[in-house]
């Protein structure tokens, strides 16, 4: 029983890889709030089995990480956008309306919604029930809040190794061939990191060429 709850936890933790942890919640209060969902259940599923599913997202906080993942990739395509239209309050206000509709229309009790077919669909009734009593113990909350933010920092190592990797890749591709290799590059721009400021014209250009010479 240890070895197969282990392995749920391990498939549970990957789900969670691409967002944000959050304080757990207790599960009597999960329940609750699962009963009150399970009126959206989807038909196929024994409603028991739902309300235990929608108990086990709300312990493991997912509903919150999937709001703040949302809001996170709102900033990021706010940046790659910004970087697209004109640099004036005609292009600040297109992104606006585009992000602000993005924000808007995501439906996230549909998204719960498949992650209970989800759930269902790889877990008996019984391992739902083995996974709320593992997350409902100190140790089980103690998961639910650190492990998705440890793979956070993982896959972000994993992204900064691989891109040092391939352009140490290419660079020794271009000497070896630089007839062949000499205009290739790894495609356009990195987005800019959340939280930095836009840059004006001149900065603009003057960061084009850096990142040139970077393709180069």
């Amino acid at each position: 029983m240890k070895a197969v709850l282990a392995l749920v936890v391990i498939y549970l933790v990957m789900f969670f890889v691409a967002i944000q942890g959050s304080s757990p919640i207790p599960v009597q209060a999960a329940a609750q709030n699962a009963a009150k969902q399970s009126a959206t259940a989807t038909p196929q599923i024994d409603p028991a089995k739902d309300a235990d599913i929608r108990a086990l997202i709300e312990l493991v906080g997912a509903r919150d990480q999937i709001q703040d993942s949302v809001t996170t990739s709102a900033e990021q395509y706010r940046e790659k956008l910004l970087a697209t239209v004109p640099n004036n309050e005609e292009g600040q206000a297109f992104v606006n309306s585009v992000i602000n509709e993005y924000q808007k229309k995501y439906d996230l009790d549909n998204v719960v919604n498949q992650m209970v077919v989800i759930y269902d669909q790889h877990y008996t009734d019984d391992e739902i029930k083995g996974l709320l009593q593992f997350y409902g113990t100190p140790f089980g909350q103690k998961v639910a809040a650190e492990q998705s933010k440890i793979m956070r920092e993982v896959q972000e190592a994993t992204r900064s190794t691989a891109s040092k990797t391939v352009h140490e890749a290419l660079q020794h591709a271009k000497q070896e061939n630089p007839q062949v290799g000499q205009n290739a590059h790894l495609g356009g721009a990195p987005p800019n990191r959340l939280g930095q400021q836009r840059r004006g014209p001149s900065q603009n250009s003057s960061q084009q060429a850096a990142q040139h010479q970077d393709h180069e």
